[in-house]
């Protein structure tokens, strides 16, 4: 990627193919190194490795990998990308093939039968294999009842478990609604409905809505916040608040760790203990919003927009990091703040993943559907117009 310097004299910052590239490989660079210690607590991070995570790490119980519970048989660490970067390359290979905007029809009639026919090589399973053996329960859901069950699209995600399934990779929606957080969210509503429902839907479509806004000319990690603001609702509207108001607070993110957890944990669900959620977790609720949209967001705060700093954050916070880390990444990826090429390169050739192919044709798609938005735009100021809409002559 280029260099900070290289955009000094570019007002706004990077241009759009800089800003597609950096969310869509800054993503999977958090979603693989988060992916080690996913699961796991601020503390018991620090015991297992010395100290905080600050690269690439191997598998928490080492060799052991295939057979260690409580994550057998998943190679997670030395660089492997998780079923995030799995499910948000899936999504572009969609808009690869729609070329437009999408919605829920678009997911039963692509989406899922990617998921189901096309084998890929699975980083953590080290074999090439269907994404469908891969992925968690909560996005076989959509398989179970878009393929089998003939749910209509847009109500598929109802009787799910709220979690971060959708929102973890909605990275490609706010591309294609670049610096329209309005439209990403609208957009990613629908995609999702298949998906989830209740307060994990509203985070699939604020997440999209932040990677849209960090694409703005001259956007910040302030104004990515006030835009999900803007737009969010409920719970999901009222955690970020919280934990962006503690984030600003702080400046590294050693401090921000606990703070930011004592900050969402009245909105989630899941409880205190990560692997062992409370009674009433991940069911639908106008009060609560999934954990890791904030805390990203907060992250992102807390690091002033800077990659390095906020991936870092999100990925020794624990708990569900690797999609923390991913949405962190997306987002500052998004604002221009380089990705560490070594950290690129180590997963890129770990996970035997092509990351800057996906951007390539993402890129050309989102200028594609910009075309078309603008001839729809132009075709309905002329309807409007023969109307006798406003400025129109008698």
């Amino acid at each position: 990627m280029t260099s900070p310097s290289a955009h000094l004299t570019r007002p706004g910052g990077p241009p759009l193919d800089e800003r597609i590239t950096g969310a869509l490989v800054g993503a999977a660079v958090g979603d693989a190194l988060g992916g080690p210690v996913e699961g796991y607590s601020p503390e018991q991070i620090t015991e297992r490795h010395g100290g905080r995570v600050h690269g690439v790490v191997g598998p928490w119980h080492g060799d052991a990998w295939r057979t260690a519970r409580p994550v057998a048989p998943y190679h997670k660490g030395d660089g492997h990308v998780t079923d995030d970067t799995l499910m948000t390359h899936a999504l572009v290979r969609v808009y690869a093939t729609v070329r437009d905007h999408l919605d829920a029809y678009a997911v039963a009639a692509h989406l899922v039968p990617d998921l189901m026919t096309n084998p890929r090589w699975i980083p953590e399973l080290e074999a090439e294999t269907i994404p469908l053996h891969r992925i968690f329960l909560a996005e076989k859901w959509l398989v179970a009842r878009l393929h089998y069950g003939h749910v209509d699209p847009r109500e598929a995600g109802t009787g799910n478990i709220v979690n971060c399934g959708a929102a973890m990779y909605m990275a490609p929606v706010g591309l294609v609604n670049a610096a329209h957080p309005a439209a990403a969210y609208a957009e990613a509503l629908d995609v999702a409905g298949a998906h989830q429902s209740s307060y994990g839907r509203e985070a699939a479509g604020v997440f999209a809505a932040a990677v849209a806004a960090a694409c703005a000319p001259g956007a910040t990690a302030d104004s990515v916040v006030a835009a999900c603001l803007a737009l969010a609702k409920d719970g999901t509207r009222e955690a970020i608040e919280k934990v962006c108001e503690v984030a600003a607070r702080h400046s590294d993110f050693e401090s921000a760790l606990r703070p930011l957890r004592e900050a969402v944990a009245p909105y989630d669900t899941v409880g205190p203990d990560y692997r062992s959620p409370s009674l009433g977790a991940r069911r639908p609720s106008r009060l609560h919003a999934i954990e890791e949209l904030p805390v990203a967001l907060g992250m992102l705060v807390v690091a002033g927009g800077d990659f390095r700093h906020a991936v870092l954050g999100a990925v020794n916070y624990g708990r569900d990091c690797d999609s923390i880390a991913t949405m962190a990444g997306a987002v500052s990826g998004a604002l221009g703040s380089p990705v560490p090429e070594e950290w690129a390169k180590t997963v890129a050739e770990a996970s035997r993943l092509d990351l800057w192919e996906p951007a390539v044709t993402l890129t050309g798609v989102t200028r594609e559907v910009f075309a078309r938005d603008v001839d729809r735009r132009r075709a309905h100021e002329r309807a409007f117009a023969e109307l006798g809409g406003p400025g129109c002559s008698d």
